[in-house]
């Protein structure tokens, strides 16, 4: 079994709704599309039915990867979150102590990460730097264009 998978209780039933369309609508899709190309006549020099095949394939391994997912998958609530610290699911507000730029981010899963949306993977580098500090720490990330330092402002839910 693959390690948890921390979600929250929107995204795992987004995962089961994928799961539920997958299994329903896809799979049926691609095999009418396996059908389909099978009937166009000998499936030696058949490109179309390789291609069906092929798709079938793809998304057969993504349903296996979302059940192996749904399987792993732990909520999380919110309420029970400790904001003393960084953890996940908590909001930070930092300061880039070299920008003097504000930003406040989201601690999520790798499986709700959308930098976007401000939510960033507690696997990511800066996650990974923020974890378990503390509001007044100094946390310096590694991140590819070099070392930033980031100071906690404000920890919440």
């Amino acid at each position: 079994m693959s390690s948890v998978l921390y979600v929250s209780k929107e995204t795992l039933e987004q995962m089961k709704d994928e799961l539920l369309r997958m299994r329903t609508v896809d799979r049926p899709a691609a095999a009418r599309a396996i059908a389909e190309a099978r009937e166009k006549g000998d499936l030696k020099e058949n490109a179309e039915y390789d291609a069906a095949k092929e798709a079938q394939g793809i998304l057969e391994a993504k349903i296996k990867k979302l059940e192996g997912d749904l399987a792993s998958a732990r909520i999380l609530d919110a309420d029970n979150v400790d904001t003393s610290k960084v953890s996940i699911l908590t909001k930070v507000t930092l300061k880039n102590l070299t920008t003097k730029k504000e930003l406040t981010y989201q601690i999520v899963s790798e499986k709700e990460a959308d930098l976007k949306l401000g939510k960033i993977s507690i696997t990511s580098p800066i996650g990974k730097g923020l974890l378990g500090k503390v509001v007044g720490d100094v946390a310096e990330v590694q991140i590819p264009a070099g070392v930033v330092k980031f100071k906690i402002e404000n920890i919440t839910v």
